[in-house]
C-alpha cells in the first residue's frame, strides 16, 4: 500500500510533520494554557501554508501546483502537532 504513494508525497507529508510540530509548540507558547486553542490555530496555520504554497504554484507557475501535496502536507502537520504538543508539555510546562 505504501509504495505506490508518489515520493514527492512523503516529501510533503514529513515537511508536515515537522512543520506541524514547530507551529504547535509556538502556539503553545502563544497561548499558555489554553491547548485547544493552540491545537487549532497551529492546524488552521498548517491548512494555510500548505495550500497557499500551492496556490502559489498554480498563480506564478513556479513549481507544479498538485492539491494532493497540500493534503500529504496538511496529514503530516495533524501527525506531528501530537510530538509537538508533548514536546511542549515536556519542556515548557
Amino acid at each position: 500500500m505504501f509504495n505506490k504513494i508518489a515520493p514527492d508525497k512523503w516529501k510533503h507529508f514529513f515537511a508536515g510533520i515537522l512543520m506541524g510540530a514547530v507551529l504547535e509548540v509556538v502556539s503553545a507558547l502563544t497561548f499558555p494554557g489554553r491547548p485547544l486553542l493552540a491545537a487549532l490555530v497551529a492546524l488552521a496555520v498548517v491548512i494555510v501554508i500548505s495550500y497557499g504554497f500551492e496556490l502559489f504554484s498554480l498563480i506564478t507557475g513556479k513549481g507544479h501546483h498538485d492539491v494532493m501535496d497540500a493534503v500529504a502536507s496538511i496529514i503530516g502537520g495533524i501527525t506531528g502537532m501530537l510530538p509537538g504538543a508533548l514536546v511542549y508539555q515536556w519542556m515548557f510546562a
